[in-house]
């Protein structure tokens, strides 16, 4: 993955949907400044989501997917008297939101060989139903924060 720069503070909505969240999801699918390819990628992504789920309008499934994906809580590295504690952390908005996606793409990426708008629709069909990689991976992160709750006393 390259730089990833702040771009929540000049991002704009994305044309079709009007969705911020949309916007910063094909900004972190780009690759090569190839933002054209990006969206048609996503929207195409979109539309299979489409065919499948008749009883929700695409961009809420993508939506609802990156909610089911973010992680409330993880587990954070902190040097105690030369010993390393995994500490659970309480997780920001906008580090939730970067996970999820970060998450998803990474899930979608893994998959080989079919093209990327049917392996990115599958995953948020997937995240939509709880199900999937990406959610496979907030529930791994929550179940680690839970198992060292009692390292819970070393956060700052």
């Amino acid at each position: 993955m390259g730089k990833i720069t702040a771009s929540r503070t000049h991002i704009k909505p994305d044309p079709r949907h009007n969705s911020m969240l949309a916007s910063k999801f094909i900004n972190c699918l780009m690759y090569d400044g190839k933002k054209t390819t990006a969206q048609i990628v996503f929207y195409d992504a979109l539309e299979e989501i489409g065919k499948k789920i008749k009883d929700a309008e695409p961009i809420q499934v993508f939506e609802a997917a990156v909610e089911n994906v973010k992680p409330y809580i993880e587990v954070r590295s902190k040097r105690v008297g030369g010993a390393s504690y995994q500490v659970p952390m309480q997780v920001n908005r906008s580090r939730q939101q970067s996970l999820a996606i970060r998450w998803l793409l990474g899930a979608v990426r893994d998959k080989k060989g079919r093209p990327m708008h049917l392996k990115l629709a599958d995953e948020l069909m997937a995240a939509y139903k709880k199900e999937g990689v990406a959610y496979t991976k907030r529930e791994n992160t929550h179940r680690m924060a839970d198992a060292n709750k009692a390292f819970a006393h070393f956060a700052w």
